[in-house]
């Protein structure tokens, strides 16, 4: 009976919910179930409403505590939980529910593997870094990708002894390999070169030399810096004769926001789920509400102008569908900015600019986000990277009050929704420093380069000496709780797609090439409702 009734409770709150039971808490469950005498076949049906009050709590974390746990069954009982009345959407002032939240303005949430959760770092994050912070970042990195897999079903050990227990899946440490050679196990750590220069694995408690001969890779892109999970054998030379290797699993928005959604990961107040789902029929109902997103806006190139203002006008004539917001990403000249005539294009640029805007009123309403480029002055080998200097944007910013000069990466909040927008040549990065790929016929390299991406969980899973980061602002680059769209804006041909319920889209270069119809423009309109994106473009002969 007290078998049963604990692989029900574990069913319903760590296997469905990702919820971890100290001891209290799970004997304070059991004990309710008895003393209430509720009927074997009504179990789960309880605990269900119980595991769901508990996460309607703003506080509630993926370690179960029996303060909370009890708090939960007294909302139950008493039916004192928050208001659940859903607003009207045409009267929810949508404007208040947005916001664009710069790289150097988010919270330094940090990770604490000790309690299996995210905590407000106590010291502000540095641009200079000190030294303990360039390993401290990677480790945290490996942890949270590593829970992340405890917490996928096939490596979770299931509660009751049985045939089943035996075909989990387990990781084995690095350390823990010491004496072993000829056996199989399973690694989980960060693709790295030793002194010598060859591929090791690393794992934060030691490292250990890849043989690569025949090892068969998984889908998606593998490269230094990468969290991978590897089987291979350990040899006598102390060496790992890989013959699998995989990217992590990722961890879908809803389960990660189910366990970290009283954290605030953005600034501004956590949005909980409870109101995350009060103001989903808000989000649905306003399918008019979109966002353009533009790429390699090329500000000196003779026939961007006639085209954005043919782009703008469009869309200001058209009021039902007027867009809420228009994100431009660099690089804003295709000249570079060196040397005097280089600065020169810039201002010139962005005074143009100026008076293409303020020339369409209609359009005063609208948001205009600006992300710098690789190449936008001043360039910045690292990320993320701040935005553009004051010299070339002081005229815009003055004439159009709704204009945002943000940080590269960036993000937009809509209600509950999480949109990351980046500006990164990630595909050609990629390429360039392959470890291993499948081999075959049909490999899409659009979706191995997605689903990297969010696998690890990060923007740019190099190592420092390939893409330089900003050690302390390494939460910015983070790609978890999982958004609910990543913009990959690139210089490689546009995409999108979708992936464990995140849509990823590209939306190339904004000046395109000539054909016999003149020059094409293209760019993507994202729509929140549906949470899918489409491509847009014009024709000029100018």
């Amino acid at each position: 009976m007290v078998n049963q009734m604990r692989s029900a409770i574990v069913k319903v709150f760590s296997t469905k919910h990702s919820l971890t039971l100290p001891a209290p808490s799970l004997h304070y469950i059991e004990e309710v179930l008895m003393e209430n005498e509720i009927p074997e076949g009504e179990w789960v049906v309880g605990l269900e409403f119980w595991a769901k009050e508990y996460l309607k709590a703003e506080d509630s974390s993926s370690l179960v505590s029996l303060k909370a746990l009890k708090k939960a069954y007294e909302n139950l009982q008493l039916g004192t939980t928050e208001d659940t009345q859903i607003p009207d959407p045409s009267e929810v002032n949508v404007e208040s529910h947005f916001s664009v939240v710069d790289s150097f303005s988010m919270p330094a949430i940090r990770y604490d593997p000790v309690r299996s959760g995210f905590v407000q770092s106590k010291v502000p994050p540095s641009v200079a870094g000190q030294a303990s912070s360039r390993s401290t970042f990677l480790r945290e990195r490996w942890a949270i990708i590593k829970e992340i897999i405890l917490r996928n079903e096939n490596f979770t050990p299931p509660a009751i002894g049985g045939h089943d227990r035996a075909n989990y899946l387990k990781l084995t440490s690095i350390r823990n390999l010491l004496g072993r050679a000829g056996q199989l196990f399973l690694l989980f750590g960060m693709l790295a070169r030793n002194e010598e220069g060859k591929l090791c694995l690393e794992d934060g408690e030691g490292r250990v030399v890849l043989d690569m001969e025949d090892a068969v890779p998984g889908e998606g892109l593998f490269t230094e810096g990468c969290m991978v999970l590897i089987e291979g054998e350990y040899t006598a030379e102390e060496t790992v004769r890989v013959l699998a290797m995989g990217h992590p699993p990722s961890e879908r928005r809803d389960i990660a926001r189910s366990l970290h959604g009283h954290v605030d990961f953005l600034g501004g107040g956590a949005v909980s789920l409870k109101e995350e789902q009060k103001y989903n029929s808000t989000v649905l109902a306003n399918t008019q509400i979109s966002f353009v997103i533009l790429s390699d806006v090329w500000l000196d190139h003779p026939r961007t102008m006639p085209a954005l203002r043919q782009m703008l006008e469009g869309y200001a004539n058209t009021a039902e569908y007027r867009p809420m917001v228009f994100i431009l990403c660099g690089n804003f000249c295709q000249g570079g900015w060196d040397g005097e005539e280089g600065l020169k294009r810039y201002t010139r640029g962005f005074n143009s600019l100026a008076e293409l805007l303020q020339s369409i009123p209609l359009l005063h309403s609208s948001h205009f986000v600006f992300v710098p480029g690789p190449s936008d002055p001043w360039s910045s080998t690292t990320l993320p990277r701040p935005s553009l200097p004051s010299a070339f944007t002081t005229r815009l910013s003055n004439r159009i009050p709704n204009a945002k000069f943000v940080s590269n990466p960036c993000r937009l909040k809509y209600f509950g929704m999480e949109i990351v927008i980046c500006r990164e040549d990630l595909m050609g990065k990629m390429m360039r420093n392959l470890v291993v790929v499948k081999e075959g016929e049909e490999i899409n390299m659009k979706r191995y380069l997605v689903q990297t991406i969010l696998d690890q969980a990060h923007l740019t899973p190099f190592p420092i000496s390939v893409r330089p980061t900003l050690w302390e602002y390494d939460h910015a680059l983070r790609l978890y709780p999982m958004p609910s769209a990543v913009v990959l804006a690139d210089k490689y041909e546009r995409y999108e797609l979708t992936y464990e319920g995140c849509h990823v889209f590209n939306p190339g270069k904004f000046v395109g090439g000539i054909g016999e119809d003149g020059w094409e423009f293209e760019w993507s309109m994202y729509y929140p409702a549906t949470g899918r994106s489409e491509r847009s473009s014009v024709l000029t002969m100018e």
